[in-house]
């Protein structure tokens, strides 16, 4: 697997400054910042595929959370099943968190109990935690782990 999903896009964000930042990473095949059919406005996602699984992993290792125009974006695995993404093995939803805690905090957290899917703390319209975020792992069991073992987590001085 070479391809990459790349999320929480600012809406300006172009498929040529993708390219500009991705392909230091290695060959990129192509492309695609997806769009509304009529509008053809973003809808805040892309997908980046490379030639080479290994220039994947060392994009989604070394820039996911990176600014783009001013706005940190998510990379993960792009994960062509929708059975998958839609069964909500492996999810789990973190309630109390600190409004300094942001989805690369909480991801780095987090990925001791196992490789992470996706991971997201929600923002207000200014920018600030809404104080609860959402990691879906790779497996339930992963996820299991994190609710045994995270469940009562101080972070920041804060019971999760």
């Amino acid at each position: 697997m070479a391809s990459l999903y790349v999320g929480d896009l600012h809406p300006d964000v172009s498929e040529a400054q993708l390219f500009e930042k991705f392909s230091s990473a290695g060959p990129i095949l192509s492309i695609r910042v997806c769009r509304d059919a009529i509008t053809r406005r973003s809808l805040g996602y892309a997908y980046v595929n490379f030639q080479y699984p290994a220039d994947a992993e060392r994009a989604l290792d070394t820039m996911n959370y990176d600014l783009l125009n001013g706005k940190p974006i998510c990379i993960t695995w792009s994960q062509r099943d929708p059975a998958m993404r839609r069964s909500g093995t492996g999810s789990i939803l973190i309630k109390n968190l600190d409004k300094d805690i942001d989805t690369k905090a909480i991801s780095d957290i987090f990925s001791m109990f196992g490789p992470i899917l996706s991971c997201k703390v929600p923002q207000d319209e200014e920018g600030n935690s809404k104080g609860y975020g959402f990691i879906h792992f790779d497996t339930e069991e992963a996820g299991q782990k994190a609710i045994d073992e995270g469940n009562g987590m101080l972070l920041k001085g804060k019971e999760v």
